[in-house]
């Protein structure tokens, strides 16, 4: 799919991978829109590309329609692109050093990442099934999920974000699947280790260890390689249905 001139929501928009992926989009001329909860970050960003700031908690089905509602009214038509980077990195053990549970942090985790993406995915794929198909294929639209290497990778700590991440990749085919008969293609990028708010918090000390485990390239992923590798999945038609792992070679260890 061509993407100068169509219309994109991208949720998380306001920071990190979201942030460098509507930034991506805009400069090869889409008209994006940032969903985010941080309604502040994402009229900074939407300033900065001539986008549409849109605040969204995407576990709140009405927020998340009514953004798509004032994505259509800004741009005269449906979003043909939806990459959905919210999210929240949460670590919790199941049973923690005084015996308590951490039910409520998976709950939240699940609320977030899984579920607000599968919102999200259904109130685009809703809309973009009333578009006109473009191009040889017929395709209508290109839903991008997030996922993570944590979905294999889990580690001590990471039941919630991995269920959540798991889900994530777990539902990619069968979305793709179903959505086959609208010409909308549904794909998941997995990533490593990247450089984002998470990562920004630890040590230099911490963050150059973790940096040389990975084989290559030895360093946090940039969000900017997570951003191009979207715009490669939208142009590209024959990628659907499928999970990308983005890590460099890197297989995380337990803990």
């Amino acid at each position: 799919m061509d993407i100068e001139g169509i219309g994109a929501v991208v949720t998380g928009g306001g920071s990190g991978l979201g942030e460098a992926t509507a930034r991506d989009l805009a400069a090869r001329g889409a008209k994006v829109a940032i969903f985010d909860f941080n309604l502040e970050a994402a009229e900074r960003i939407a300033r900065d590309i001539g986008g549409l700031a849109v605040r969204a908690d995407v576990s709140d089905e009405r927020m998340v329609g009514e953004g798509f509602d004032a994505f259509a009214e800004w741009h005269g038509s449906a979003p043909r692109i939806l990459i959905n980077c919210a999210g929240i990195g949460t670590a919790a053990r199941i049973v923690n050093r005084e015996g308590e549970l951490s039910i409520e942090s998976f709950r939240r985790t699940l609320a977030v990442n899984l579920t607000g993406s599968f919102i999200c995915l259904a109130t685009a794929a809703r809309a973009m099934q009333a578009l006109e198909p473009l191009g040889a294929d017929n395709e209508r639209g290109v839903i991008i999920n997030t996922s993570s290497v944590a979905w294999q990778d889990g580690q001590i700590g990471q039941a919630a974000y991995s269920a959540s991440k798991g889900g994530i990749a777990s539902m990619t085919l069968p979305a793709a699947r179903e959505l086959a008969r609208a010409g909308i293609r549904v794909m998941a990028i997995a990533p490593g280790m990247f450089d984002t708010a998470m990562v920004e918090g630890l040590p230099r000390e911490a963050q150059e260890s973790i940096a040389a485990t990975i084989p290559f390239p030895s360093r946090f992923g940039d969000p900017e390689d997570y951003a191009s590798l979207a715009a490669e999945i939208i142009r590209n038609p024959m990628l659907n249905g499928t999970v990308i792992r983005l890590d460099g070679a890197v297989r995380l260890p337990p803990k």
